[in-house]
């Protein structure tokens, strides 16, 4: 097998950019054709980054593309990774991976007869930041983590995205939006989700668009934008989740993980780096020296690696080994989140079926071997 995979992109929307854009910091994939329904936003893409247009069906017989990313809107993810699965190709999802379990399954059942990976993003749970709130975790540095808590709070999305319309449709939202980046690093820091609880509501019934082009049409509301929920975990933590386009400003920070010796501050795990503190007790103590890679910042002062996860799949293929954002974590992360929108609309506990491994580590020397 060669040790480099082509990689094709299905979906020519705005993060198509940050994918061509960071591919080339990574060993095993080159990005070398993309697709789009509107045939015009394929050819733009090509023209920018150098790879050549297709058309959906010319691009999923192409011989060179080895893995298509799918960057379709959430309502379209299942039908067109299902569709790159039938093609034989290997498929790596932007979040959320789908938006139902029987969803997961059924490409599940495509996948697996023909030895084909799927991925999903996010992988930023891969980042330098997380990635040491992992080993303070595994080294017990706060003790065994009981509770904690969470929020992703803000105006909304109406105010920058130039077509926010699916942000507030069934599949977007605040919890499949932003969850999955939340929902994924709590997995990987603290193991599989054992039930959730919560309440959802939405502030009002339409919201006003403020971005150009668009500026004044107005949005039909269509799924929660207000949650307060809480997740039990297996390991007996129990974390107090609340994420809403409903508020303007808030004091929180974006996470906590109290443990029976002290409290871990993790950084918003939207974003690859950012500040790791801990306490010893109520004392805050300097966490230890964890020179990663995917701490530095390489992109206007912020560390981002988004396509870290999908190099990691690519070179998992090549070595046979696991990868970090597999589906069965995915799927595991979509069942929390849909927990959560389902307790929330039915008003009890909801027990999580699926489960998942917790994603091997990525300490700074394996994150180097990611890197071109």
């Amino acid at each position: 097998m060669s040790d480099t995979l082509g990689i094709g992109i299905i979906g020519c929307g705005n993060i198509s950019t940050t994918y061509l854009r960071l591919a080339p910091l990574f060993r095993g994939i080159e990005m070398r054709a993309c697709a789009d329904v509107v045939p015009e936003a394929a050819e733009t893409r090509a023209k920018e980054f150098g790879i050549r247009d297709e058309t959906v069906d010319d691009l999923l017989s192409a011989d060179d593309i080895d893995i298509i990313v799918n960057l379709t809107i959430p309502n379209a993810h299942f039908a067109v990774s299902k569709q790159v699965l039938e093609a034989g190709k290997h498929v790596y999802s932007e979040k959320p991976f789908v938006l139902s379990l029987n969803q997961g399954a059924k490409l599940a059942e495509i996948a697996k007869p023909q030895n084909l990976r799927i991925g999903s993003a996010p992988d930023t749970f891969m980042g330098g930041a997380h990635q040491l709130a992992r080993h303070l975790v595994d080294s017990d540095a706060v003790g065994k983590i009981s509770s904690g808590t969470c929020f992703v709070q803000s105006p909304g999305m109406e105010m920058w995205h130039p077509n926010p319309d699916f942000f507030f449709q069934p599949g977007g939202g605040p919890i499949l939006d932003l969850g999955p980046y939340y929902i994924s690093n709590l997995v990987q820091l603290l193991g599989p989700v054992k039930r959730v609880t919560a309440m959802t509501s939405s502030a009002s019934e339409y919201r006003t668009i403020t971005s150009e082009p668009r500026s004044g049409d107005k949005i039909k509301v269509e799924t929660p934008t207000t949650i307060h929920a809480i997740l039990q975990f297996h390991s007996g933590a129990q974390v107090t989740y609340c994420a809403s386009w409903d508020v303007w400003q808030h004091g929180h920070s974006e996470m906590e993980l109290y443990g029976a010796s002290g409290t871990l501050h993790v950084p918003d795990p939207n974003f690859f780096g950012g500040d790791v503190r801990l306490t010893a007790k109520e004392e805050f103590v300097n966490a230890p020296d964890w020179d990663h890679p995917f701490s530095t910042a390489n992109d206007d002062g912020n560390a981002n690696y988004r396509a870290a996860g999908l190099a990691d799949m690519a070179l998992a293929i090549i070595e046979d080994r696991p990868h970090r954002c597999s589906d069965d974590f995915a799927l595991h992360v979509v069942e929390v989140m849909t927990g959560i929108l389902a307790s929330g609309d039915e008003g009890r506990f909801i027990e999580i079926t699926t489960t998942c491994a917790r994603p091997a580590p990525l300490d700074p020397v394996a994150a180097n071997g990611l890197l071109a």
